[in-house]
């Protein structure tokens, strides 16, 4: 689906200071830690190395002080999925200093509805994700720069209305 000659991997490599992504989906679950996912649901303990590849890779970047942050748009209940990535995936991503913030909208509007997925790196290159109905990752997007601002202002916007989630987790956390 990548129309540029640049691709995702490439803005992962070449970023200096920061790394944004947006999340809005509910479910990301036919796409990476799918054993994981299952692991979670069957009630397994979660394994020590999981996500290290990850990990490492985020310390690599943070110990060079780039900043890596997400916001992910939810609404309570919390899918399994969800459950999955908050309790699992995301308080492991911290420990390599990823920040996470949750835009929780189960009782207000979405200020960001329809705006999808992406990675912003640098307040200047775009990845927008696609996704099929079911949560499959189908590639992603390079935009132009010119489009730059338009993400901007969708993270400034989701920060805005966002709160980290080590707050949002104690008060919301399974």
């Amino acid at each position: 689906m990548t129309t540029s000659s640049r691709t995702l991997g490439d803005l992962f490599d070449a970023f200096e200071r920061e790394a944004f992504r947006l999340e809005t989906l509910d479910d990301y679950s036919k796409f990476g830690s799918v054993d994981a996912y299952h692991a979670f649901l069957a009630g397994e303990p979660q394994p020590d190395d999981y996500n290290a590849g990850w990990v490492e890779r985020l310390r690599s970047y943070t110990g060079t002080g780039k900043r890596l942050y997400r916001v992910h748009i939810l609404s309570r209940p919390l899918t399994d999925y969800l459950r999955f990535e908050l309790g699992w995936g995301y308080r492991k991503n911290m420990t390599g200093g990823e920040e996470f913030f949750i835009l929780d909208v189960t009782e207000k509007p979405n200020p960001l509805e329809a705006v999808p997925d992406f990675w912003f790196f640098d307040s200047e290159s775009v990845a927008v994700m696609s996704y099929d109905g079911g949560g499959k990752y189908l590639g992603s997007e390079v935009l132009p720069v010119e489009q730059a601002e338009r993400f901007k202002q969708y993270r400034d916007l989701a920060l805005t209305h966002a709160e980290p989630f080590p707050a949002w987790w104690a008060k919301h956390g399974v």
